[in-house]
């Protein structure tokens, strides 16, 4: 169970900095010396301006570590599981049961659409 949940972070963590990152050195500088003027705080700044700033580019980030996520859980079934969908993907190809592969495929798109769309609605509640 520990390497399922370390290969999805480990695939998730270098795509979420990178694209966080990005988004959070792209903030107006000079709406950051705006507030550097009115003697705001780091964290004001931080809180104020940056992340409302950057909470569509936050958004799309999570919309991306859905597919990672399940791409690292698959995975990490696929090596050392003996249960899960990964492992009844990886068994139904081993006795050529395309029936169980297509199975566990459908059963891991559900699984994403419903994660994206609570993502999806939490974004216009938020916006």
């Amino acid at each position: 169970m520990k390497s399922i949940i370390v290969m999805s972070l480990l695939i998730n963590t270098i795509v979420t900095l990178i694209s966080i990152h990005n988004g959070l050195i792209n903030t107006d500088p000079y709406k950051i010396k705006l507030f550097k003027i009115f003697n705001a705080s780091n964290y004001q700044i931080l809180t104020k301006l940056i992340i409302p700033h950057n909470r569509e580019t936050i958004i799309a980030s999570l919309k991306l570590n859905i597919s990672m996520s399940l791409i690292g859980v698959i995975m990490g079934e696929f090596l050392v599981s003996k249960a899960g969908v990964g492992y009844l993907i990886l068994y139904g190809t081993q006795v050529f049961n395309l029936t169980l592969v297509m199975s566990g495929i459908i059963l891991i798109m559900i699984i994403s659409f419903i994660v994206y769309e609570i993502i999806t609605l939490w974004e216009k509640k938020k916006l």
